[in-house]
């Protein structure tokens, strides 16, 4: 059995909606049709009592066991939204409600049975399964009334049992607290032993790591990116529906609030063709980044209108659709487009990517609710040019209505806990991202790509930035430093820079403190294509390589690049099967040696698929320039003539 497409041309396909949904067709229907979709093709590889889905693909560290669960948790929630959104009812001309119902169900007595040999492994401190168990128990509560008071006692108390192996266990200090909160709370919600005050333990880290102005860090650390979106603003939603009259008022307020305000800021990280910024783990969730968006709906906490919200929504499922996603057989695969693994961690496993279902939430709301009804509106990418702070996370945004593109500059998220080793994480220590490329992350052990860094090449070690240290963010500047050895005898050199955002330009200030004749380099955005390798120019000073369709990276150096030779010197770096949005990928460098001492460098980087953006590439045609001031700044002329001053004391 083998799913249609998505957007396979087929009598189950909607029709386009164009009247409805302006900028994506896309109405109700084509969820629930997604939906469908991905559930049937999922059936396949059910073992025969429904208990586990074995996908094909790579295992997780976890193990094959722990993968069938995963399988069964995750799809549920794509079940459970289908099924509470249709009151469990079958639908003109479909049987298939009633036959999820026992499909699911009959998973839940094999899965919760010792006894059967698709039994599920226990829930145990910090074993995945605590992850897929709050996946249940959120599935379980959304259908109440079609699945949990139809199963049979002995099944009930199997599961609650099962459940219950979260009471007195330890999940992991992160995002993982509110798996035991979701879960214990359901317990409480039918009568099972709890912990009240492990529930409560829970809700109060979650507060520990709130950093203002709607964001959260996944623990202790500087751990910001998608699950702000995809976990920690949405089970708190989660927990408040299970919880009901249980839940303090007071707290459920403060959430509600914390929410809203994250959404003012969430709703500007989709570009106009719907994708979100590439950055941070799990993006093999892909279109999970959506699920805040029904959240605010839901817990009546969102400051978007209900056209706004569908459009976004609509807009990134549309976009993987787009993109082949879920694939031709109906199953989404580990990667981002196509299959890539470098965009998943060792946790991740075949059925990893259907955490992507959160983003089906809005079936739970009624079929004539605005969010359903309302024409479409545009996101804030495609109405005008912005930036955008966010001092929570240390980022800038930026986006340009010419082109859709959606630019994060990073200055404050590295994903290093305060006494964790360095690591090399491309997807936090690079200092950008966007919705339109993704950093260079070879499938094997070597280096990741030079994009969006500057470093020591002739340093010891990888060319990490490694734990980044804040200066500010504010307005459409932000800044941080940090160290790299320069030397075997343990120096380190300190690179401090401070990056100034605005329209599709980002200039770099560096003020790089480093022995004589360290060799620097500094790297443009990795542009990647499937269809041909990008085209490659550079000069002295200069780097540029652009795609077929016109999405251009160019580098220019415009202060300190210059000296001896090499000094200054811009080349392309070029790489295949190393990136995520396309097989060639090429990235813009330039390269310098250091004199010694502190030496000033200002760079400008740009990202663009707007035609009529340049003249060429050569830095006179750009109209850019960066001078000392007699204060010490850096004074840096933008190619529109906009000016701004950047200290470098």
């Amino acid at each position: 059995m083998t799913a249609p497409h998505l957007l396979a041309d087929s009598p189950q396909q909607p029709p386009l909606d164009p009247g409805l949904s302006p900028y994506t067709g896309y109405t109700r229907a084509h969820w629930e049709a997604a939906a469908d979709r991905m559930l049937a093709a999922l059936l396949p590889y059910a073992s025969p009592h429904r208990a586990q889905y074995r996908l094909p693909g790579r295992a997780s560290h976890s193990g094959a066991w722990s993968d069938g669960l995963e399988g069964y948790a995750r799809s549920f929630t794509l079940a459970a939204c289908r099924i509470a959104g249709a009151a469990g009812q079958d639908q003109p001309g479909t049987t298939h409600i009633q036959d999820l119902i026992a499909r699911y169900a009959a998973g839940l007595a094999a899965g919760t049975d010792p006894a059967d040999p698709e039994h599920w492994p226990p829930v145990t401190d910090r074993a995945q399964s605590m992850v897929e168990a709050a996946a249940i128990a959120i599935a379980l509560h959304e259908t109440r009334p079609w699945i949990w008071d139809a199963l049979p006692e002995p099944v009930r108390q199997r599961t609650a049992a099962w459940l219950g192996g979260f009471v007195g266990a330890k999940p992991n200090d992160s995002n993982w607290r509110l798996f035991q909160v979701v879960t214990e709370e359901f317990l409480a919600s039918v009568g099972a032993p709890h912990r009240r005050a492990e529930i409560d333990a829970g809700l109060s880290r979650l507060d520990d790591w709130y950093r203002g102005d709607g964001w959260y860090t996944d623990g202790d650390g500087q751990k910001f990116d998608y699950y702000n979106a995809w976990t920690l603003h949405l089970y708190p939603v989660l927990w408040a529906r299970i919880a009901g009259p249980r839940a303090d008022g007071m707290l459920v307020a403060a959430h509600r609030e914390r929410l809203r305000r994250f959404l003012e800021d969430h709703q500007y990280f989709f570009g106009a063709d719907g994708a979100p910024v590439h950055q941070g783990r799990s993006l093999t969730y892909r279109f999970a980044a959506a699920a805040p968006l029904w959240a605010g709906v839901l817990a009546d906490a969102t400051p978007l209108p209900p056209g706004r919200t569908r459009r976004l929504a609509s807009g990134t499922l549309k976009h993987f659709a787009d993109h082949g996603v879920p694939d031709a057989e109906g199953l989404l695969r580990l990667g981002w487009y196509g299959p890539y693994l470098p965009v998943t961690q060792p946790y991740s496993g075949p059925a990893s990517p259907y955490w992507a279902n959160k983003a089906f939430l809005g079936l739970l709301l009624p079929a004539d609710h605005p969010v359903w009804t309302a024409p479409e509106e545009p996101g804030p990418v495609e109405t005008a040019d912005r930036h955008l702070a966010l001092p929570g996370p240390g980022w800038l945004l930026h986006s340009t209505a010419a082109d859709g593109i959606v630019r994060l500059v990073n200055h404050g998220s590295d994903h290093q806990s305060p006494t964790s080793a360095i690591q090399d994480d491309p997807h936090y220590n690079r200092f950008a991202y966007s919705t339109a490329t993704a950093p260079d992350t070879p499938p094997d052990d070597t280096a990741a790509g030079p994009d969006n860094q500057i470093t020591l090449l002739d340093a010891p070690g990888r060319f990490a930035r490694g734990r980044i240290h804040r200066l500010f963010t504010e307005g459409r500047r932000a800044g941080s430093w940090h160290t790299r050895p320069s030397a075997d005898n343990g120096e380190h050199a300190r690179i401090t820079t401070v990056s100034v955002a605005h329209g599709p330009w980002e200039v770099r200030v560096h003020r790089v403190e480093a022995p004589a004749g360290a060799h620097l380099r500094e790297g443009g955005w990795a542009v990647a294509d499937d269809t041909a390798p990008p085209v490659a120019q550079a000069g002295p000073g200069w780097a540029l390589a652009r795609r077929r369709d016109g999405l251009t990276s160019l580098l220019v150096g415009l202060l300190g690049w210059d000296g001896e030779p090499p000094g200054g010197q811009g080349s392309v770096a070029t790489s295949v099967g190393h990136n995520a949005y396309g097989r060639h990928s090429a990235t813009p460098l330039l390269t310098a040696r250091h004199p010694g001492g502190t030496r000033l460098l200002a760079t400008l980087v740009v990202l663009s698929a707007d035609p009529g953006l340049h003249g060429g590439p050569q830095p006179q045609h750009t109209g850019a320039s960066a001078v000392r001031t007699a204060d010490g700044a850096v004074r840096v002329v933008f190619p529109d003539g906009t000016t701004e001053d950047v200290p470098t004391a």
